[in-house]
C-alpha cells in the first residue's frame, strides 16, 4: 500500500504532466494560463508530499490550525484544525508549505526555487483574473515555465529518487510556434507591463546558466547528442562477501532513508523537550545508530565517484531510537517552529 506522501507525489506529477501537455498544444489559445494553474497545483502537492514523507505520513503535518474560542469569546492558546465551508480540514497553501519545510524541518531549498514559484503564482493570478497574450509576455512565461519545470524535476529526483526526466517532459521551444516575423509596433497594456516588470525584478543575472540545478527563469536551446545514463544504483544490505547483492533504484533508497542530518536534528528538536545538539547527541547518533544499515545509509554525493564524499541519510525509524534518551513533548499539539540554532 502506497503512503500518503507517495500518493500526493503521484498526483503532483500527473498535474505537472498535464500542464506540459496543455502547454505543448500550439493551437490551444489558453495554453500559458492553463500551464500556470496546473503547475502551481503540482508544486503545492509536491511540497505537501515532502512534508508528509519527513513527518511519518502524519496528516496533521499539512493541516492549517487556528485558535480555539473561549466561552467569553476571547481566543485561546489551544489550537484546533481549521475547516472549510463544507466541514473538511484545510491543508497548507503553497507558500505556507514551503515555509514549513524550510523553517520547521530545516529542508534546504535554493532561493531561486522560491523566486520562480512567486513568478509562476503571479502569472497564475493574472491568468485567472485578466490576461492578454502579446508575444513579449508569452516569451517571458516560457522562460519562467521552463525553469519551473526544471526545478520541479530536480527536486522530485532529490527528495523522492524519482527521475521524471526519463519521461521526456519539456516545454516546446518558441521556435516551434511560428511567432510573427516582425515585432515592431507591439504595445503592452498596463497589466501586461506591470507583470513583465515584476517578473524582471525576480530574475537573477545568471539565469541562463544551464549547469545550475535551479533557476528563476531560463532560455532554452535544443540540441541532439548521444547520452548514456545509469538507471540503477548498486546497493548491498550486508557487507558479508557471500551476501546476495540487491539492486535498488534511487527512488527506493530515498523512500527508505528520507532524512539527512539537518532534517533529523530539526525533527528531534520538535519531538523532545530536553533535546540538545551536543557531543552526547553526536556520540549516540554516530556510535551506534549510523552503523546500523536498517537505520542509516551512507550515500555517495556523486554516484559516479565510488571513492568520493559520502553523506548519511536516515530511516524514519531512527527517531524512535532516541526515545530511550529524551523526553517527548506533549502528544497532540501541532508542531512548533524551530530555530536553526
Amino acid at each position: 500500500m502506497r503512503s500518503r506522501a507517495r500518493i500526493l507525489l503521484d498526483k503532483s506529477s500527473e498535474a505537472m504532466l498535464a500542464a506540459v501537455e496543455v502547454y505543448n498544444k500550439p493551437a490551444f489559445t489558453y495554453r500559458e494560463e492553463s500551464f500556470s494553474v496546473l503547475a502551481v497545483n503540482a508544486w503545492e502537492l509536491l511540497l505537501k508530499a515532502r512534508i508528509l514523507e519527513l513527518d511519518g505520513n502524519k496528516l496533521a503535518a499539512i493541516l492549517e490550525y487556528e485558535s480555539r474560542t473561549k466561552t467569553d469569546g476571547k481566543p485561546s492558546q489551544l489550537l484546533k484544525r481549521k475547516r472549510n465551508r463544507v466541514g473538511n480540514f484545510i491543508t497548507l497553501g503553497i507558500f505556507k508549505a514551503y515555509d514549513r519545510l524550510t523553517n520547521d524541518y530545516s529542508d534546504t531549498i535554493a532561493p531561486a526555487v522560491r523566486q520562480n514559484l512567486e513568478a509562476i503564482v503571479e502569472i497564475r493570478d493574472n491568468a485567472v483574473h485578466f490576461f492578454n497574450k502579446q508575444l513579449p509576455v508569452v516569451k517571458c512565461i516560457h522562460e519562467i515555465g521552463a525553469a519551473c519545470l526544471k526545478n520541479y524535476i530536480n527536486l522530485v529526483r532529490r527528495w523522492f529518487g524519482v527521475d521524471l526526466s526519463r519521461n521526456g517532459i519539456f516545454l516546446m521551444p518558441l521556435a516551434f510556434m511560428q511567432p510573427p516575423s516582425s515585432l515592431e509596433g507591439i504595445v503592452l497594456n498596463g497589466e501586461e507591463r506591470h507583470l513583465l516588470e515584476y517578473l524582471a525584478q525576480l530574475r537573477t543575472g545568471d539565469d541562463d546558466d544551464g549547469t545550475k540545478d535551479f533557476n528563476v527563469a531560463m532560455t532554452i536551446e535544443v540540441r541532439v547528442r548521444r547520452s548514456k545514463s545509469v538507471d540503477a544504483v548498486p546497493f548491498a544490505i550486508s557487507k558479508a562477501p557471500d551476501a546476495l547483492p540487491v539492486m535498488l533504484q534511487e527512488e527506493q533508497i530515498r523512500e527508505a532513508y528520507p532524512l539527512d542530518y539537518e532534517i533529523l536534528t530539526a525533527h528531534l528538536r520538535r519531538r523532545y523537550t530536553n533535546f540538545k545538539v551536543n557531543a552526547e547527541y553526536h556520540s549516540r547518533r554516530k556510535g551506534i545508530l549510523e552503523k546500523d544499515p536498517k537505520l542509516c545509509h551512507q550515500r555517495l554525493l556523486d554516484p559516479a565517484k565510488p571513492s568520493g564524499i559520502k553523506k548519511p541519510f536516515f530511516s524514519s525509524n531512527i527517531i524512535k531510537e532516541f526515545d530511550k534518551y529524551y523526553e517527548k513533548a506533549v502528544a497532540g499539539e501541532p508542531a512548533k517552529p524551530v530555530s536553526a540554532g
